[in-house]
């Protein structure tokens, strides 16, 4: 295992499951950075490893989705490691490159949550992309919800910020409102 492979293995080791389904994608994961140098880079055509944001204003009554161009749909925002062993900074960068905004802050170092995604194949930069999994970290980022933001064309078509108590009525891809389900329940935990 290299450095950074071992890195990402210790992280998600000490990551605590939520439910049975993070458990199951936590063994997964840990399997999978075992045998898979290359678990950080889109090289990997089975698998790699991505960063996700679920970004809140600071009263942590609306989340900020945009609506991506490859799935047609609202939904977080987050992008591939590329090698970098990171996962919080890429969350920011990817939030921060997707949605114009310029001050996002963690709410903790924390992981927000695990999940292990099915990517099903699309043209992406006009190239074939196969059948794949994202081996997904989630960070909950932080922002003002009246600063500016945009969209960012070559990835999406929208950005906008939603009442998280009703936005999983905008969601249109199935496979996804667990997911934000799992992180808006945790939000609401840390709110108490």
């Amino acid at each position: 295992m290299t450095g950074d492979i071992k890195y990402c293995y210790e992280l998600i080791k000490h990551y605590v499951p939520y439910n049975e389904q993070e458990e199951v994608d936590k063994i997964q994961m840990l399997q999978f950075l075992e045998r898979n140098d290359d678990a950080l880079l889109r090289s990997n055509l089975s698998a790699h490893l991505t960063a996700s944001a679920i970004v809140v204003n600071k009263e942590m009554t609306k989340v900020l989705f945009a609506h991506h161009n490859i799935y047609n749909a609202y939904g977080w925002v987050g992008g591939h490691n590329d090698g970098d062993k990171d996962f919080l900074y890429v969350s920011i960068k990817e939030a921060k490159e997707e949605t114009g905004i310029k001050d996002v802050v963690p709410y903790n170092e924390d992981i927000l949550m695990i999940d292990s995604i099915y990517v099903g194949n699309h043209v992406k930069n006009e190239k074939i992309v196969p059948d794949h999994i994202h081996m997904n970290v989630t960070y909950l980022l932080v922002a003002d919800d009246d600063q500016h933001i945009e969209h960012k064309p070559d990835e999406n078509s929208d950005v906008k910020w939603f009442d998280i108590d009703t936005v999983l009525q905008i969601v249109d891809e199935p496979r996804m409102i667990p997911i934000y389900k799992k992180a808006f329940d945790k939000i609401k935990e840390l709110k108490k």
